[in-house]
Protein backbone atom coordinates (compact mmCIF):
# COMPACT_ATOMS: atom_id res chain seq x y z
CA UNK A 1 0.00 0.00 0.00
CA UNK A 2 1.52 3.40 -1.43
CA UNK A 3 1.80 5.89 1.84
CA UNK A 4 -0.28 9.81 1.27
CA UNK A 5 3.39 11.51 0.04
CA UNK A 6 3.75 8.50 -2.27
CA UNK A 7 0.54 9.35 -3.67
CA UNK A 8 0.97 12.57 -4.17
CA UNK A 9 4.03 11.96 -6.09
CA UNK A 10 2.83 9.11 -7.99
CA UNK A 11 -0.76 11.49 -9.60
CA UNK A 12 2.39 14.66 -9.67
CA UNK A 13 0.31 16.75 -6.99
CA UNK A 14 1.32 18.71 -4.22
CA UNK A 15 0.23 17.44 -0.77
CA UNK A 16 -3.08 18.95 0.15
CA UNK A 17 -4.90 18.63 -3.55
CA UNK A 18 -8.39 18.49 -3.65
CA UNK A 19 -10.60 15.84 -4.86
CA UNK A 20 -11.35 17.55 -7.90
CA UNK A 21 -7.86 18.27 -8.09
CA UNK A 22 -7.18 14.08 -7.78
CA UNK A 23 -9.90 13.56 -10.21
CA UNK A 24 -8.20 15.32 -12.94
CA UNK A 25 -5.20 14.55 -12.56
CA UNK A 26 -5.68 10.69 -12.74
CA UNK A 27 -8.06 11.21 -15.80
CA UNK A 28 -5.14 13.26 -17.24
CA UNK A 29 -2.17 10.55 -16.75
CA UNK A 30 -4.59 7.66 -17.77
CA UNK A 31 -5.26 9.08 -20.86
CA UNK A 32 -1.62 9.55 -21.81
CA UNK A 33 -0.47 5.74 -19.75
CA UNK A 34 -3.52 4.06 -21.34
CA UNK A 35 -2.17 0.66 -23.15
CA UNK A 36 -4.48 1.10 -25.80
CA UNK A 37 -2.58 4.39 -26.98
CA UNK A 38 0.63 2.03 -27.54
CA UNK A 39 1.61 -0.15 -30.41
CA UNK A 40 0.77 -3.41 -30.14
CA UNK A 41 4.33 -4.51 -31.06
CA UNK A 42 5.82 -2.98 -28.15
CA UNK A 43 5.35 -4.78 -25.63
CA UNK A 44 7.92 -3.37 -23.49
CA UNK A 45 6.10 -0.30 -23.53
CA UNK A 46 2.92 -1.89 -22.84
CA UNK A 47 3.49 -3.95 -19.85
CA UNK A 48 5.10 -0.54 -18.44
CA UNK A 49 1.83 1.40 -19.27
CA UNK A 50 -0.40 -1.66 -17.00
CA UNK A 51 2.00 -0.79 -14.42
CA UNK A 52 1.48 2.76 -14.56
CA UNK A 53 -1.98 2.37 -14.30
CA UNK A 54 -2.07 -0.16 -11.56
CA UNK A 55 -0.44 2.91 -9.61
CA UNK A 56 -2.61 5.72 -10.15
CA UNK A 57 -5.59 3.58 -9.68
CA UNK A 58 -3.98 2.79 -6.29
CA UNK A 59 -3.02 6.13 -5.80
CA UNK A 60 -6.28 7.78 -6.60
CA UNK A 61 -8.31 5.47 -4.28
CA UNK A 62 -6.27 6.16 -1.28
CA UNK A 63 -6.49 10.42 -1.70
CA UNK A 64 -10.13 9.39 -2.08
CA UNK A 65 -10.25 7.74 1.02
CA UNK A 66 -8.10 10.29 3.01
CA UNK A 67 -9.83 13.31 1.59
CA UNK A 68 -13.50 12.00 2.08
CA UNK A 69 -11.95 10.80 5.62
CA UNK A 70 -10.45 14.43 6.78
CA UNK A 71 -11.12 16.48 4.01
CA UNK A 72 -8.13 18.16 2.42
CA UNK A 73 -5.11 19.93 4.35
CA UNK A 74 -5.86 23.09 2.39
CA UNK A 75 -9.18 23.65 3.86
CA UNK A 76 -8.01 22.34 7.24
CA UNK A 77 -4.78 25.02 6.91
CA UNK A 78 -8.25 27.27 5.99
CA UNK A 79 -9.84 26.83 8.86
CA UNK A 80 -7.27 26.66 11.82
CA UNK A 81 -6.49 29.78 10.30
CA UNK A 82 -10.00 31.44 11.08
CA UNK A 83 -9.73 29.74 14.56
CA UNK A 84 -6.60 31.49 15.29
CA UNK A 85 -7.95 34.72 14.29
CA UNK A 86 -11.39 34.59 15.91
CA UNK A 87 -9.96 33.88 19.31
CA UNK A 88 -6.94 36.00 19.43
CA UNK A 89 -8.27 39.46 21.17
CA UNK A 90 -7.60 42.67 19.75
CA UNK A 91 -4.34 44.32 20.88
CA UNK A 92 -4.17 47.76 22.64
CA UNK A 93 -5.43 50.76 21.71
CA UNK A 94 -4.08 53.54 23.35
CA UNK A 95 -5.13 57.42 22.69
CA UNK A 96 -3.85 60.75 23.34
CA UNK A 97 -6.61 62.09 25.29
CA UNK A 98 -5.11 62.04 29.33
CA UNK A 99 -8.86 61.50 30.65
CA UNK A 100 -10.21 58.36 28.26
CA UNK A 101 -8.82 54.83 27.59
CA UNK A 102 -9.60 51.38 26.89
CA UNK A 103 -8.30 48.42 28.68
CA UNK A 104 -6.40 45.09 27.01
CA UNK A 105 -6.12 41.89 27.41
CA UNK A 106 -3.79 40.23 29.67
CA UNK A 107 -1.00 37.88 28.40
CA UNK A 108 -2.92 34.83 30.38
CA UNK A 109 -6.15 36.43 29.18
CA UNK A 110 -5.39 35.92 25.43
CA UNK A 111 -4.18 32.53 25.47
CA UNK A 112 -8.42 31.65 26.35
CA UNK A 113 -10.11 30.26 23.09
CA UNK A 114 -13.25 32.23 24.14
CA UNK A 115 -14.19 35.35 22.10
CA UNK A 116 -14.21 38.59 24.04
CA UNK A 117 -16.35 41.60 23.02
CA UNK A 118 -16.40 44.64 24.88
CA UNK A 119 -19.55 47.30 25.12
CA UNK A 120 -19.08 50.81 26.37
CA UNK A 121 -21.64 52.57 28.47
CA UNK A 122 -21.70 56.44 29.45
CA UNK A 123 -23.31 57.19 32.59
CA UNK A 124 -24.05 60.95 33.29
CA UNK A 125 -22.59 61.53 36.71
CA UNK A 126 -19.62 59.26 35.89
CA UNK A 127 -16.07 61.20 33.65
CA UNK A 128 -14.91 57.78 32.48
CA UNK A 129 -17.98 55.55 32.07
CA UNK A 130 -17.37 51.93 32.33
CA UNK A 131 -16.71 48.56 30.78
CA UNK A 132 -19.15 45.63 30.69
CA UNK A 133 -17.29 42.48 29.12
CA UNK A 134 -19.40 40.02 27.50
CA UNK A 135 -18.29 36.16 26.77
CA UNK A 136 -19.04 34.56 23.89
CA UNK A 137 -18.07 30.93 22.86
CA UNK A 138 -16.53 30.83 19.36
CA UNK A 139 -18.47 28.81 16.50
CA UNK A 140 -17.29 25.39 15.65
CA UNK A 141 -15.14 24.92 12.88
CA UNK A 142 -16.61 23.70 9.17
CA UNK A 143 -16.87 20.39 8.23
CA UNK A 144 -14.57 19.10 5.09
CA UNK A 145 -16.33 19.28 2.00
CA UNK A 146 -17.50 15.59 1.00
CA UNK A 147 -18.17 14.53 -2.48
CA UNK A 148 -20.60 11.95 -3.38
CA UNK A 149 -19.62 9.79 -6.70
CA UNK A 150 -22.41 9.39 -9.00
CA UNK A 151 -24.16 5.86 -8.91
CA UNK A 152 -22.75 2.93 -11.06
CA UNK A 153 -26.48 2.26 -12.41
CA UNK A 154 -27.97 5.20 -14.36
CA UNK A 155 -29.69 3.53 -16.58
CA UNK A 156 -32.42 5.82 -18.73
CA UNK A 157 -31.14 8.98 -16.40
CA UNK A 158 -32.14 12.25 -18.00
CA UNK A 159 -29.56 14.54 -18.53
CA UNK A 160 -30.29 16.72 -21.28
CA UNK A 161 -28.34 20.03 -21.79
CA UNK A 162 -26.08 18.81 -18.96
CA UNK A 163 -23.04 20.78 -18.17
CA UNK A 164 -21.19 17.53 -17.14
CA UNK A 165 -17.38 18.60 -18.43
CA UNK A 166 -14.53 16.94 -16.95
CA UNK A 167 -16.93 14.77 -14.73
CA UNK A 168 -15.57 10.82 -14.02
CA UNK A 169 -17.87 8.47 -15.42
CA UNK A 170 -15.76 5.57 -15.59
CA UNK A 171 -17.83 2.03 -15.69
CA UNK A 172 -20.85 4.27 -15.13
CA UNK A 173 -24.11 2.19 -17.01
CA UNK A 174 -25.93 4.95 -19.01
CA UNK A 175 -27.63 3.02 -21.39
CA UNK A 176 -30.74 4.20 -22.68
CA UNK A 177 -29.89 7.67 -21.19
CA UNK A 178 -30.78 10.65 -22.81
CA UNK A 179 -27.71 13.16 -23.43
CA UNK A 180 -28.77 15.06 -26.49
CA UNK A 181 -27.11 18.48 -26.25
CA UNK A 182 -25.32 17.52 -23.07
CA UNK A 183 -21.37 18.88 -22.59
CA UNK A 184 -19.26 16.35 -22.08
CA UNK A 185 -16.36 17.97 -23.26
CA UNK A 186 -13.08 16.83 -21.14
CA UNK A 187 -15.27 13.87 -19.88
CA UNK A 188 -13.88 10.71 -19.00
CA UNK A 189 -15.73 7.91 -20.22
CA UNK A 190 -13.66 4.81 -19.93
CA UNK A 191 -15.49 1.47 -20.20
CA UNK A 192 -18.91 3.40 -20.14
CA UNK A 193 -22.16 1.68 -21.29
CA UNK A 194 -23.77 4.16 -23.79
CA UNK A 195 -25.78 1.33 -25.54
CA UNK A 196 -28.42 2.98 -27.25
CA UNK A 197 -28.17 6.09 -25.87
CA UNK A 198 -29.33 9.73 -26.74
CA UNK A 199 -26.25 11.72 -27.85
CA UNK A 200 -27.48 13.73 -30.34
CA UNK A 201 -25.89 17.45 -30.34
CA UNK A 202 -23.70 16.56 -27.43
CA UNK A 203 -20.18 18.07 -27.13
CA UNK A 204 -17.95 15.07 -26.64
CA UNK A 205 -14.75 17.64 -27.49
CA UNK A 206 -11.47 15.50 -26.14
CA UNK A 207 -13.55 13.04 -24.40
CA UNK A 208 -12.18 9.91 -23.21
CA UNK A 209 -14.28 7.13 -24.23
CA UNK A 210 -11.72 4.04 -24.19
CA UNK A 211 -13.31 0.98 -24.78
CA UNK A 212 -16.97 2.51 -24.08
CA UNK A 213 -20.17 0.52 -25.23
CA UNK A 214 -22.17 2.81 -27.69
CA UNK A 215 -23.38 0.26 -29.39
CA UNK A 216 -26.57 1.65 -31.23
CA UNK A 217 -26.23 4.86 -29.46
CA UNK A 218 -27.63 8.15 -31.49
CA UNK A 219 -24.72 10.29 -32.00
CA UNK A 220 -26.38 12.42 -34.83
CA UNK A 221 -24.90 15.65 -35.41
CA UNK A 222 -22.96 14.83 -32.20
CA UNK A 223 -19.38 16.78 -31.39
CA UNK A 224 -16.35 14.10 -31.42
CA UNK A 225 -13.62 16.26 -32.52
CA UNK A 226 -10.18 15.58 -30.25
CA UNK A 227 -12.22 12.22 -28.98
CA UNK A 228 -10.77 9.06 -28.17
CA UNK A 229 -12.90 5.69 -29.49
CA UNK A 230 -9.95 3.78 -28.95
CA UNK A 231 -11.36 0.00 -28.58
CA UNK A 232 -15.14 1.28 -28.33
CA UNK A 233 -17.85 -0.26 -29.33
CA UNK A 234 -20.02 1.41 -31.95
CA UNK A 235 -21.94 -1.29 -33.91
CA UNK A 236 -25.42 -0.18 -35.22
CA UNK A 237 -24.50 3.75 -33.71
CA UNK A 238 -25.92 6.44 -35.83
CA UNK A 239 -22.78 8.97 -36.30
CA UNK A 240 -24.44 10.65 -39.10
CA UNK A 241 -23.47 14.58 -39.09
CA UNK A 242 -21.59 13.94 -36.29
CA UNK A 243 -17.79 16.48 -36.55
CA UNK A 244 -15.25 13.73 -36.79
CA UNK A 245 -12.78 15.24 -39.05
CA UNK A 246 -12.05 18.64 -40.64
CA UNK A 247 -11.42 18.35 -44.50
CA UNK A 248 -10.40 14.83 -45.40
CA UNK A 249 -8.47 14.83 -42.04
CA UNK A 250 -9.72 12.47 -39.59
CA UNK A 251 -9.37 13.75 -35.70
CA UNK A 252 -10.77 10.88 -33.79
CA UNK A 253 -8.87 8.05 -32.71
CA UNK A 254 -10.67 4.70 -33.40
CA UNK A 255 -7.80 2.46 -33.03
CA UNK A 256 -9.50 -0.98 -32.54
CA UNK A 257 -12.99 0.12 -33.04
CA UNK A 258 -16.00 -1.97 -33.96
CA UNK A 259 -17.76 -0.36 -36.62
CA UNK A 260 -19.90 -3.18 -38.10
CA UNK A 261 -23.31 -1.70 -39.17
CA UNK A 262 -22.63 1.73 -37.63
CA UNK A 263 -23.94 5.00 -39.81
CA UNK A 264 -21.09 6.79 -40.60
CA UNK A 265 -21.27 10.59 -41.04
CA UNK A 266 -21.65 10.62 -44.55
CA UNK A 267 -24.83 8.12 -44.29
CA UNK A 268 -23.09 4.93 -45.79
CA UNK A 269 -23.14 1.85 -43.68
CA UNK A 270 -19.64 0.75 -42.44
CA UNK A 271 -19.36 -3.15 -43.12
Amino acid sequence: MLDLDTCYRVLELEPGATLEEVNRAYRDLVFIWHPDRIPKDNTRLIEKAHEKIKQFNEARDQLRQHITRHGSQTSQRATSQQQTYRSSPPPPRYQSNPYTYRSYHAPRERQQTTQHTYTYSQHHNHPYGTYQRQRTAAPPPPEPPRTTPPPKDMSGVNLQGANLSEKDFEGRNLSHANLSYADLSDAFLHRVILHRANLRHANLFRANLLQADLSYADLQEANLIGADLSGADLRGADLRGAKMSQGNRLLVKLTGARLTGAIMPDGHVHT
